[in-house]
């Protein structure tokens, strides 16, 4: 379990390392802009005022929009790490069974080695890493495959077939290894699945105009009720509506 140090006040109110400001700091501070032209001139401009209640509804749909996408977005992260955590296990269960099944000593380092050349491959592929060099160190004749992960796995099954047919493995290890190499692509497929495939763009684009209509929108509301205070407010809420659309969607 990881324990993490307790954060002091200072620290959880000016971090950045982990966190989303950066990335939306244009953004808050267009709204900050916006929102205090309206605060200054809009007398000036005759501008309409909105009734604040009608903002509840408006508020209440990008909530929920904004809610979907969390959810989702945790859902990717958690069921990726599950499946990470289950491809080592397999590969930790892989090295258990071939100290057993596999008597050859230089044999059982061949295979180990393929299976962590595999391992690396994957990690960069996931990645997008054109050139890792921890994988191009293991695996130096496979980075040019069409994909090079399951070059690893196939060079490693061609391994154990050649091993099986010369007598180097009996028929019941060569099953128990070929039915882990199984499970290894299967933990493989479901970590690509996720990584190839981000949540539909319409959700995006439709969350995203919803926050910002909101957040142009919301001075006109705010004008009356919070005068000056209105652009520190709609910092604050500019902040918190983008900060949770842009959780990440991929690995």
């Amino acid at each position: 379990m990881i324990v993490r140090d307790k954060p002091g006040l200072f620290e959880l109110a000016f971090a950045l390392k982990g966190s989303v400001l950066p990335a939306i700091t244009r953004s808050i501070l267009g709204f900050v802009v916006v929102a205090a032209v309206l605060t200054t001139f809009g007398e000036t401009l005759w501008l309409p005022r909105i009734e604040i209640s009608g903002f509840t509804v408006f508020g209440l749909a990008l909530s929920l929009f904004l809610g979907f996408r969390n959810n989702a977005a945790y859902d990717r992260w958690w069921e990726a790490r599950k499946l990470w955590g289950g491809l080592l296990a397999d590969l930790r269960a892989f090295q258990r069974e071939v100290v057993v099944f596999v008597p050859d000593e230089k044999l059982r380092h061949q295979l180990l080695t393929d299976a962590l050349a595999f391992l690396h491959l994957h990690r960069a592929q996931l990645r997008r890493l054109a050139d890792d060099a921890e994988a191009r160190a293991r695996a130096p004749g496979l980075m040019a495959a069409p994909h090079p992960p399951c070059a690893a796995l196939d060079m490693l099954n061609d391994r154990l077939a050649e091993a099986y047919r010369a007598g180097a493995i009996d028929g019941f290890g060569a099953r128990s290894l070929t039915q882990r190499l199984a499970s290894i692509a299967l933990q493989q497929a479901g970590c690509e699945r996720i990584a190839t495939t981000p949540l539909p763009f319409v959700y995006s684009l439709l969350i995203y105009r919803t926050i910002y209509l909101y957040s142009l929108l919301l001075p006109l509301a705010l004008i009356g009720a919070a005068g000056r205070l209105t652009p520190l407010i709609v910092a604050i809420l500019a902040y918190v509506s983008p900060a949770l659309a842009h959780v990440p969607q991929q690995l």
